[in-house]
């Protein structure tokens, strides 16, 4: 009698496995071109503060520029219009807590932080200090199942990504170690970095609860700057901060590519994790980097072997967090 090999699988289980990887593939390259969207917003930004002057002005214009962006978009339409007016019932409600629309901290952090320290960090410093920050909160965020459909378990590969991941950006900021003064101000993106790896989470859940995308990313925009401008106008009544706009075109595009980038990111966590999405950006932010101070050196930093090296372990890190674990089962299933 002749036994049936048993392992095999059957076509259609061998065909559904290679079409989620086929689509995880997809979708990480889509976040590694939407990562690249970052280091553009933080060029701007960090031109921005240096012209005005003060950070926190940068940051109101920066969110105040996508803020009216959004505006126009969602209240053109009726359906979005009421879907964005039903905000203050859902609050009310309590179908949105207060730690999901409170994403519009998590943006405003970065946007603060980048009118701050990019002038004197440079977009790639920047970057690779805010990616330490977002990789960690990946893995917290992904481990505790803060997303609606994904919980992932700390794998051997998943925490080899991340560490990968932090070894870049020490290795990237290791020539900026003898400044203490460019330390300190990493601070501030690393800081921001523990925040915004919740914020695609806190928007898809606002977008789930009012059935749109469009609103889930006014709302964040106005969040945040509500809150910026209210220290701004504290620090004006003070005499501790100056407001002024600036004369050139291109340094209001901040919010405009953080809208972007906001967007791609809500949709795109929902079928990868925060850890895995937060790879993916890393390979993103760090190639958009390196070719932002290759192409436009005004705006960035020297190129050092570091950030190459840098560059490189990142990618890795991104590669090797994308290796499936065969104990974490289905996406949302994983305990």
């Amino acid at each position: 009698m002749t036994n049936t090999p048993a392992p095999e699988l059957s076509p259609p289980a061998a065909s559904g496995r290679a079409a989620r990887g086929a689509t995880t593939t997809v979708l990480v390259l889509l976040t590694v071109l939407t990562g690249m969207l970052s280091p553009m917003q933080s060029a701007v930004n960090g031109a921005l503060g240096e012209t005005v002057g003060d950070g926190n002005s940068a940051a109101v214009i920066s969110f105040g520029s996508g803020l009216v962006l959004m505006l126009v978009i969602v209240f053109a339409r009726p359906s979005t219009r009421l879907q964005a007016l039903s905000i203050p019932s859902l609050i009310r409600s309590r179908r949105i807590g207060w730690w999901n629309y409170l994403a519009g901290l998590c943006g405003g952090a970065v946007v603060l932080s980048e009118g701050v320290s990019v002038g004197v960090l440079g977009v790639a410093v920047f970057q690779i200090t805010l990616i330490a920050g977002l990789v960690i909160s990946g893995v917290i965020c992904d481990r505790i199942g803060v997303t609606a459909t994904v919980k992932q378990p700390i794998s051997v590969t998943r925490g080899l990504g991340a560490v990968l991941a932090v070894a870049a950006t020490a290795v990237t900021i290791s020539p900026s170690f003898h400044v203490p003064h460019a330390i300190a101000l990493a601070v501030l993106p690393f800081a921001a970095g523990l925040l915004a790896g919740w914020q695609p989470a806190g928007n898809a859940a606002v977008a789930r609860e009012s059935g749109s995308m469009l609103v889930s990313i006014t709302f964040n925009f106005l969040v945040g700057f509500v809150v910026l401008l209210a220290g701004l106008l504290v620090r004006l009544g003070l005499g501790t901060a100056q407001f002024s706009l600036p004369p050139t075109w291109w340094m209001y595009t901040g919010g405009a590519l953080g809208l972007l980038s906001i967007g791609f990111m809500a949709l795109l966590v929902r079928g990868l994790g925060l850890l895995l999405l937060g790879l993916g950006s890393v390979a993103g932010q760090l190639v958009g980097s390196l070719l932002l101070d290759l192409v436009v050196p005004s705006v960035g930093q020297p190129i050092h072997l570091a950030t190459v090296i840098g560059t490189v372990l990142a990618l890795v890190a991104a590669g090797i967090g994308m290796i499936p674990s065969r104990a974490a089962g289905e996406p949302g299933t994983a305990r």
